[in-house]
């Protein structure tokens, strides 16, 4: 059954549930408001959880970064507030609490180390940090059940966002989708931890979509982090403004001048009813998260796996071989391209190319946090064999998360070829990792910054959140630095 809306612009189709007479709009506020924790199930919960600890993790080791320090200076200067956030990894330092989401969540994708979902986002870094933001600014302080559920009402509005375009369903071309679909998570996310009614949700909705929209252009420079704290910034104003009754279009998800500006085949549907007795289905129960073993864009993790494979033939074989010996190296990827880089020249850049993901695990064995240093990328033998490298895109070989696979050809200067193909890498959401593997890459990057003391701690609190009835020690464990003394152990120091 459909339902036609008339605007001044064009004529646009709704796709409506049976037994459901409101618009899109109004059933997502409707949902942001009435979804409780008795609406969550384990599955939820568990998943959420894992959400929760990786972005924290790649959040901690962003925070070590160039990108970083450039916004939290910036943020710095901003005018001071009654209301103040902490600063992830900076002891003694807060922010208003907009601008502490912004500088913690350019820390979760400055190094693009945090998780990807299907269709395309990056679904966690525009929702954490806007939601331990605000809730240290609040009076009561929420159990953890309740920020449980304020996360995932901003994950799931993102993942039924996503669904009503096809072309969402593919890698980007146009716009880097956290800052679309992750502002509007933000923005629902904070309104449900603010208990704000549906008509106040809609209205927060409704300014996040002006805020919303970055150009792919950016993707593979320093101001693609940027997109995702932006996105957690500007959910958060969003949910201010509406609390102080400031007012939007009311029918923003249901129009194509409203959020289908972003999506050129946008057939959005309401959402099923929502009461306190309903089950509900969330999308995360469906679609499980990607979470990635190494700082890279998405696509270099099936090109790792290929070319380690490829790598470990060549040597079984060859045991002595040198690498060098590598005549030419095809790869057959998707077509895309942002991550058709060649010759990087940058991190940035690096973390966006099929060529040097693919070139540093033949060379390693490995790609991890150091592969993407100065003194990795300058190697005479990288960029020899970069020059060796033909890229194919064959027509089975979409340019989509869910059907991709990579296929890497190595020849030898004495003709032999060796071949593998990589249709699913260890990390995927068809091959999520293990607890054990996701709490060691959680160990490895939180330890950059925190004590072995701290670390756990956060383990132990996100691993009970369901049965904490005080989370604040959440976002005091994000603020320490074991290389930093907070402000008051300087000045006692200073004064002995």
């Amino acid at each position: 059954m459909f339902y036609t809306y008339i605007s001044s612009f064009a004529t646009f189709k709704i796709q409506m549930h049976p037994m459901c007479i409101c618009g899109v709009t109004e059933s997502f506020g409707a949902a942001v408001s009435c979804l409780s924790t008795s609406h969550l199930t384990d599955e939820v919960i568990r998943r959420s959880k894992r959400m929760i600890l990786d972005t924290l993790g790649v959040g901690l080791l962003g925070t070590s970064t160039p990108v970083f320090n450039t916004v939290l200076q910036c943020s710095q200067v901003r005018m001071q507030a009654l209301e103040n956030s902490k600063v992830w990894g900076r002891p003694g330092l807060s922010l208003p609490p907009q601008y502490a989401a912004f500088v913690n969540g350019v820390a979760v994708h400055s190094m693009d180390f945090d998780d990807t979902w299907h269709p395309a986002t990056h679904p966690s870094g525009a929702v954490l940090p806007a939601v331990l933001a605000l809730a240290e600014t609040l009076p009561v302080k929420p159990s953890g059940l309740e920020l449980l559920l304020a996360f995932n009402v901003g994950i799931e509005v993102q993942g039924r966002l996503l669904r009503f375009s096809k072309e969402a369903h593919n890698i980007p071309k146009r716009f880097h989708p956290p800052a679309v679909v992750g502002v509007m998570g933000s923005a629902a996310a904070t309104a449900k931890l603010l208990g704000l009614p549906a008509a106040q949700s809609i209205a927060a909705l409704a300014i996040a979509c002006s805020s919303a929209g970055a150009p792919m252009a950016n993707a593979a420079t320093q101001t693609k982090p940027l997109h995702m704290g932006n996105a957690a910034r500007g959910g958060l104003e969003a949910t201010r403004l509406a609390l102080l009754s400031l007012e939007g279009n009311t029918q923003i998800l249901d129009l194509e001048s409203g959020f289908g500006a972003f999506y050129p085949d946008y057939v959005p549907h309401p959402l099923a009813e929502v009461t306190p007795t309903s089950h509900y289905r969330w999308v995360l129960e469906d679609q499980n998260i990607a979470q990635k073993r190494f700082p890279a864009h998405l696509g270099m993790h099936w090109v790792a796996d290929a070319a380690i494979e490829a790598r470990a033939k060549f040597l079984d074989k060859c045991p002595n071989a040198d690498l060098s010996q590598i005549k030419k190296i095809t790869l057959r990827v998707p077509t895309s391209r942002y991550v058709d880089c060649p010759l990087p020249v940058s991190e940035h850049q690096a973390r966006h190319s099929f060529q040097f993901n693919c070139c540093t695990a033949l060379l390693d064995g490995e790609v991890t946090i150091e592969t993407f240093s100065k003194s990795h990328m300058n190697r005479s033998a990288l960029k020899e064999m970069l020059l060796k490298v033909q890229l194919e895109n064959p027509q089975d070989n979409h340019s989509s998360f869910e059907k991709m696979y990579c296929e890497i050809a190595v020849e030898t200067t004495q003709g032999e070829m060796f071949t593998a193909r990589c249709n699913t890498f260890y990390g995927h959401w068809r091959k999520p990792l293990s607890h054990e593997d996701l709490v060691r890459k959680f160990r490895a990057n939180a330890s950059t910054v925190l004590s072995a003391e701290v670390v756990e701690g956060i383990i132990y609190t996100v691993d009970h959140l369901d049965t904490n009835q005080d989370c604040s020690m959440l976002w005091s464990y994000m603020h320490f630095n074991k290389h930093m003394m907070h402000r008051d152990e300087c000045r006692s120091s200073a004064l002995a």
